[in-house]
């Protein structure tokens, strides 16, 4: 049974593309739907100190407008809905799995850019670590092929 549902979300299209298919579900089975935001922590990832005197002031300053931007994210599609917003701090793949695990989600709605070729190398691919890493069910949804 579907309780519980997460959408992370980065704002993009291919994100805001996958809403509508969380919010639907969401509905359909009665679920809690989760939204989080990772913000992409430079240190963690690199495993190296990036000594910046005002590295910190900065992250304050990005997950303030990540907040702001994920209280927007939806409004109209998830009017009424039971909807837990959350900003976090770290490498996007890693910290969804690890959220999915923490809050016991059921199903993961994660939104593809369908990068390709060197893009997708120097990039990769969360949603790709997401489905090989995941302890529950994963739909990701693709953006519509141009012209359709």
């Amino acid at each position: 049974m579907v309780k519980k549902i997460l959408l992370p979300t980065d704002f993009s299209e291919g994100a805001r593309n996958a809403l509508p298919y969380a919010a639907e579900l969401a509905k359909q089975y009665n679920a809690s739907l989760y939204l989080i935001h990772v913000i992409y922590d430079i240190n963690q990832a690199s495993g190296l100190h990036v000594p910046h005197v005002n590295l910190d002031q900065l992250y304050s300053e990005i997950e303030s407008v990540a907040k702001k931007e994920l209280e927007r994210f939806g409004l109209e599609e998830l009017r009424g809905m039971n909807v837990q917003r959350e900003v976090i701090r770290g490498v996007p793949y890693e910290e969804i799995v690890k959220y999915a695990e923490k809050n016991q989600i059921d199903l993961i709605v994660i939104g593809t850019h369908g990068r390709k070729g060197l893009e997708k190398i120097f990039f990769g691919s969360t949603a790709e670590q997401v489905l090989r890493r995941a302890p529950c069910a994963v739909l990701t949804v693709r953006l519509p092929k141009k012209g359709s």
